[in-house]
């Protein structure tokens, strides 16, 4: 996956949309203003409604991404305004997080996967159940972005509730077995209407349990493409193994101190504002203190 990857990126990389989250966030205003005029309109005209997409109208392939945000009514209407601006800023956070963790072309790729996944899913569902509606829109692939937040940056801290810090990757398991639990809810729901003779309801609660797999699928794939395998790899651990053994070994025989300067032998222990590096034209491992680094007469295995 990540040298397909890489393939697409050197072909197609220069058409990559830079800060794509702006426009993500127009779409998910758009879907929350629609939301406040008349959701009928988007299921009317708008939603993946499969049978009318295979009637030609092709529109409904994008137009989809348009969700209704479900808006409470009466003094639940001022808090949910509330939750709404902080799920956006949320989302410009993680968005710009991610684009500059993956880069510009894998971050258009993680929405545009999404976006045909969640396609594939509504016709699955159509040739199987018959499900002419797809309920979901792209609101789980928009929370979905926490997943993959919470991989490049598992230790940053959120108040939970305002309140209690709590570091993003608890936060991030505890949204995983509310969504799994969810589709547990939603596939049994379906069941339990398909069993009773009404597949069309069935199917829309598989839509919505489909909509939920389909995000933590896409998250799945983009973080596995990420994975340096290097690092895991029997060789690569044994080396790293043999390095720390290697430091231990050289901060016993140098009383604790983790730097020895080849040329007059001090160490961090003597001075702590002195700076070590390894010179690159010396064959071998040669430390040199910064007094010596430039100074020293380079060893060389033939002489």
């Amino acid at each position: 996956m990540n040298q397909l990857l890489n393939k697409l990126e050197k072909k197609f990389g220069r058409y990559a949309v830079p800060d794509l989250i702006k426009y993500v966030i127009v779409l998910y205003c758009a879907g929350a203003a629609l939301g406040l005029i008349n959701q009928n309109i988007y299921y009317s005209y708008l939603s993946l409604n499969v049978e009318a997409v295979l009637h030609g109208q092709i529109w409904r392939l994008f137009t989809y991404l348009i969700e209704p945000y479900g808006f409470n009514q009466g003094m639940g209407f001022i808090v949910s305004i509330l939750f709404f601006a902080i799920q956006v800023n949320l989302f410009f956070m993680f968005g710009r997080s991610l684009e500059q963790a993956w880069g510009t072309f894998r971050f258009n790729m993680y929405f545009i996967s999404g976006w045909f996944l969640n396609i594939v899913a509504a016709f699955i569902l159509y040739g199987t159940l018959h499900s002419v509606q797809y309920l979901s829109g792209f609101q789980y692939i928009y929370w979905s972005m926490f997943f993959a937040f919470a991989t490049v940056n598992p230790n940053m801290e959120l108040l939970f509730w305002f309140v209690i810090p709590i570091k993003v990757k608890w936060l991030a398991i505890l949204d995983a077995v509310y969504l799994l639990y969810n589709v547990f809810q939603y596939v049994t729901m379906g069941i339990s209407c398909i069993s009773r003779g009404i597949p069309a309801v069935g199917g829309q609660y598989f839509s919505v349990a489909f909509a939920i797999l389909v995000a933590m699928a896409n998250f799945l794939i983009y973080f596995f493409a990420s994975r340096d395998y290097h690092r895991i790899s029997p060789s690569d651990i044994r080396r790293r193994q043999r390095f720390k053994k290697q430091v231990r070994d050289a901060g016993r025989q140098n009383g604790g101190a983790r730097h020895r300067c080849a040329v007059c032998g001090r160490t961090e222990l003597d001075d702590e504002n002195l700076d070590f590096r390894f010179c690159s034209k010396c064959d071998g491992n040669y430390e040199y203190c910064s007094d010596h680094l430039f100074t020293h007469q380079h060893v060389r295995k033939h002489d």
